[in-house]
């Protein structure tokens, strides 16, 4: 019987990072008083709130990011009508999960279809309507491109330095895939601000990216 619960577990964690909820695991007919019984017996692990890990999977850098979203029933939660997923990680969640910028992560960002709210310490929901090209999955987290998190960022009110620093780190990477587009969004805002801002991020980051046809 162990075996099988254990195998009917393992199918659902091996589709997200060796981790599974709660609700995820109720749905096998594994209920939380059994889940606490396996985890004081070392065979799975409580990695946050109603999220756990199977004994042996290896952990994923940032695992937090990854456990919050599933915490917050991002697995689960219908997507929005525009088809982007019901939970994205944004601003400084978002560069931490591309691997760009320098931030201290005091605090977990997603961007949610509508009004949601969370227990969850330490997290910020925010509702914005973002299109499918916005979003793109890493290591199959639902994430604002890099382009539109470094917008993001700035939109935040982001130390600019800091900011200049991400957009350094993605074009190195190699990440930054269209200069144009990051022009385009941080002309959104530019037109709120009546700044250049997307000529003088690139003037701060001391980088001109490929592509960029600016002034």
């Amino acid at each position: 019987m162990a075996d099988v619960t254990l195998a009917r577990l393992g199918v659902i964690a091996e589709q997200r990072w060796g981790l599974f909820t709660t609700a995820q695991a109720a749905t096998v007919g594994i209920a939380r008083k059994q889940l606490s019984r396996m985890a004081a017996a070392g065979a799975i692990e409580r990695v946050a709130h109603g999220v756990y890990r199977m004994a042996g999977a290896p952990s994923v850098g940032h695992e937090t990011i990854y456990a919050t979203w599933l915490a917050l029933g991002g697995a689960t939660a219908p997507r929005a009508d525009t088809g982007v997923p019901a939970l994205v990680a944004a601003g400084t969640t978002a560069a931490t999960v591309h691997g760009i910028g320098d931030f201290l992560l005091d605090e977990l960002d997603y961007i949610v279809p509508a009004r949601k709210g969370t227990r969850l310490p330490g997290v910020r929901l925010r509702i914005r309507r973002l299109a499918p090209d916005d979003v793109l999955p890493v290591d199959g987290l639902p994430t604002l491109t890099v382009e539109r998190t470094i917008a993001d960022l700035v939109d935040l009110g982001t130390d600019m330095s800091l900011v200049a620093g991400t957009v350094r780190d993605a074009v190195r990477a190699g990440k930054l895939l269209s200069a144009d587009r990051l022009a385009e969004h941080l002309d959104v805002i530019g037109r709120r601000t009546g700044c250049e801002v997307a000529a003088d991020l690139f003037e701060l980051s001391g980088i001109r990216p490929e592509g960029f046809r600016g002034d």
